[in-house]
């Protein structure tokens, strides 16, 4: 039976993948179960289901292939499910009807999990002419609130956090006001925003010529383009948002550049997508595959890869024909071009195991044979695919070999697909892998480096003790059990040591042989120069990156980990957090102490009475549960139902205060009510505010903006308190990696 190199990938196994009933039974008895359903459940599409069943549990055994969440958590369990990750949804109609029907659409998607991306660009600037009705337009960025909105709704209903990409292009009268719209802490927090950067307007950016924004043939706005993306770089440099994505290089080398023009991406930018596109995920785990890690002779095993990938392939185009989708629209678009988006993680746990330092060109060069090498036999893959299935419906063969993807390939691979066509319209992508990294024994993300080779957890137990529990890198694990307490050579490095133009060199190594796109963050210092920073994209640009995604630590998004260096040791995080993760709830004491508020809402004949009970932890307070009391039976369902959720949430530990933040966001559509002169948009937001107010009363919150009072024994070794607090642990430093904020801790993220 395998087991889990550490107690973190088996609890993010049990928490996210493992198979259990609607009693929270499980049914998957071990991980092997697990990837026996998987397995079974795509092969089952294939003429001889029983081979290729035992085919993909091998690619599956010891995390060798890592398909994404959707697929080890949903296939097999015959729930009514998507196994795509994120979609683009319609193109938005510049008319109000339109506009409330793609949002409707939006809002179906979400309620199924799946994260979205939309283009903007689409709806007519802010003031312009509304014909029929003597009104000026309100401009995409109000309806962008109300999406933001919608989000929110969907998430406070029970679904899991949202995640949304906005785009808007470089030339549209109101991409002043969208490059700035998330410097408001309180505004579209849902969504990850990049602007489609063009080539003539790179050209123009270089020349230090003027630049037009325009809206359906008008100028509104005559603008400097240096002007405008230095407002880019500035935003992005004090507030981490919006990315840029070189939207014309995206289109020009596209294998599809005859069938579909893309205008946007998924959340996380890993998958450029048309309308209706659906991002199918799935990662080789490059860390299982060295031969003698950390020897003379130690070496990617190509052989094995290229089985691992060809079987990949596989189950991941049968994924196609298995999966449910939201629309019908999607499921259409999937079915005519297949696209997978086939990619990697542990590439930085790879290197170190084959002696190479990241961000090197020695590792630049590495990493881009190992990509050339998935990328040939994803597409030999393919063909022998399509010779057995048939190509994608859209497949035309001469205007796909004219592709540029297609130009750079062997003579070999489009001699294959010559003859036989392509099963897949695209094949290859880097996606975000913080979770699946952590469950297949903490591996490197994606291509992400190393962030901290080592961290420590206090987890608290049923009794209130606790336990310490270290989470080690994969390939720092391995050094250990090779090599005991001897240093770790030069070439160890990690994220917080890297030039943030060796993340560049990196990237743009790997997109070489990436035929979509890499969801990738390139870590900045806090004191990088503005003109540095700013080189930082223009290299980017200059070396072939379809996009570029920052992170430099902000007062809105909170800083990253900090990591302190030892010499002799693995780097560890520092201590300094004060927020305890339970990995049991708490057992209730016979007694506890509280408060009672009372709530009268406008238009509701009947108070509430909220009672809120607090534990005493070392000394200090912290809220243990809740009750709502009221003669009005009108709301008694779904009050004791979030009492108990609220509870539950309590009882679990963490800095809860973000209870507060998502009740008070929840918003009624039939109208919210005037309380003591401000607007309270619904009774679930008061019942936030009273929460609030009690844990500012008990001292478990300070301030307005909700800062968790600590204890200083109940500490999560290495997570910086500055940082934004994890809404499924509760532990603080929640991190950017591949363009998702991400929980160091239980590996949740907004992507994903």
């Amino acid at each position: 039976m395998t087991r889990f190199t550490a107690p973190i990938a088996e609890q993010i196994w049990d928490m996210k993948y493992r198979f259990k009933d609607a009693e929270g039974t499980a049914i998957d008895g071990t991980v092997e179960d697990s990837w026996r359903r998987v397995a079974r459940s795509l092969a089952a599409v294939e003429d001889k289901p029983k081979h290729w069943e035992d085919k993909f549990f091998s690619a599956l055994e010891d995390f060798k292939y890592l398909p994404a969440g959707r697929i080890l958590a949903g296939a097999g369990t015959e729930r009514s499910v998507t196994l795509f990750n994120c979609f683009v949804m319609g193109t938005v109609p510049d008319s109000m009807g339109g506009i409330f029907d793609m949002l409707k659409e939006a809002a179906l998607t979400m309620q199924q999990g799946g994260g979205i991306g939309y283009d903007f660009s689409t709806i007519r600037p802010k003031g312009a002419a509304v014909k029929g009705v003597a009104a000026d337009a309100s401009g995409p960025l109000s309806f962008m609130d109300v999406w933001d909105a919608m989000c929110r709704t969907i998430m406070s209903a029970g679904s899991r956090r949202g995640a949304m990409m906005a785009t808007m292009r470089c030339d549209h009268p109101d991409v002043e006001q969208f490059i700035v719209a998330k410097q408001d802490a309180a505004r579209l927090r849902m969504f990850n925003l990049s602007v489609l950067i063009t080539d003539p307007f790179m050209e123009a950016v270089k020349a230090d010529a003027s630049w037009e924004l325009k809206f359906d043939g008008m100028v509104y706005k005559t603008v400097q383009a240096r002007d405008l993306w230095n407002g880019i770089m500035k935003s992005t440099y004090d507030f981490a948002e919006p990315g840029v994505i070189f939207i014309d290089r995206i289109n020009q080398r596209n294998n599809l550049h005859y069938a579909e023009t893309i205008a946007a991406t998924n959340p996380c930018g890993e998958q450029p997508l048309p309308p209706y596109g659906a991002c199918l995920l799935g990662s080789i785990n490059l860390a299982k595959l060295v031969s003698n890690p950390f020897e003379t002779n130690a070496k990617l095993d190509v052989t094995a890869l290229d089985d691992l990938v060809r079987t990949a392939v596989r189950m991941m185009d049968n994924v196609v024909d298995s999966s449910n989708f939201p629309l019908e629209e999607q499921r259409a678009e999937a079915l005519a071009k297949r696209r997978i988006g086939l990619g990697v993680t542990g590439l930085a746990d790879a290197l170190l195991m084959v002696c190479s330092e990241y961000g090197t060109e020695h590792a630049a060069t590495l990493a881009e044979q190992w990509l050339k090498s998935i990328a040939r036999a994803a597409y030999l893959a393919s063909s022998d695919l399509a010779a057995e299935k048939g190509a994608f419906p859209l497949f035309d063969k001469e205007q796909f070999l004219a592709s540029e993807t297609m130009m750079d390939m062997d003579d070999d691979v489009r001699d294959a697909i010559a003859k036989n066509g392509i099963r897949n319209a695209l094949l290859t992508s880097i996606a975000p892998t913080g979770t699946i990294s952590l469950y297949a024994g903490n591996v490197s993300s994606g291509i992400e480096p190393v962030f901290a080779y080592a961290y420590t957890r206090k987890v608290l137990q049923k009794d209130g003790s606790r336990t310490e529990e270290e989470v080690v890198d994969y390939a720092v694990q391995l050094w250990r059990e090779k090599f005991g307490d001897k240093a770790l050579p030069n070439y160890f490095v990690n994220a917080q040591t890297l030039a943030p133009l060796a993340h560049v060199r990196m990237q743009a190594a790997v997109q070489k042989w990436v035929d979509s796109s890499i969801s990738k963050t390139i870590n900045c210092p806090e004191d990088i120069s503005f003109e540095d920073f700013k080189e930082v994209y223009m290299s980017a640009w200059d070396q072939g990156c379809k996009g570029c995604t920052t992170y430099r630590p902000n007062d809105v998004t909170g800083s990253v980990l900090s990591v302190a260096e030892d010499s002799n040791k693995a780097p560890e995080v520092d201590t300094g957090a004060d927020v305890v993760y339970l990995a049991e709830p708490l057992d209730r004491p016979n007694s506890l102490e509280g408060h009672t508020y009372k709530l009268k809402w406008p238009e509701t004949e009947h108070a509430m009475y909220i009672t809120i009970n607090d534990v005493i932890m070392n000394g200090s307070r912290r809220p243990f549960e809740v009750f709502v009391n009221s003669k009005n039976m009108e709301h008694y369902a779904w009050t004791l139902a979030l009492t108990r959720m609220v509870s539950a949430v309590f009882r679990r530990g963490g800095d809860v205060s973000f209870v507060v933040e998502e009740l008070k966001a929840v918003f009624d559509p039939r109208g919210g009510a005037w309380v003591k002169g401000k607007y309270i948009p619904s009774i679930l937001a008061a019942i936030g505010g009273v929460i609030e107010e009690h844990m500012l009363n008990i001292g478990f919150i300070e301030g307005e903006g909700q800062h968790l009072k600590t204890d200083p024994e109940a500490s999560v070794v290495a997570i910086a308190p500055s940082g934004k607090s994890c809404p499924s642990c509760g532990t603080p430093g929640m991190r950017m990696i591949e363009g998702c904020m991400t929980c160091a801790s239980c590996g949740h993220s907004k992507c994903g």
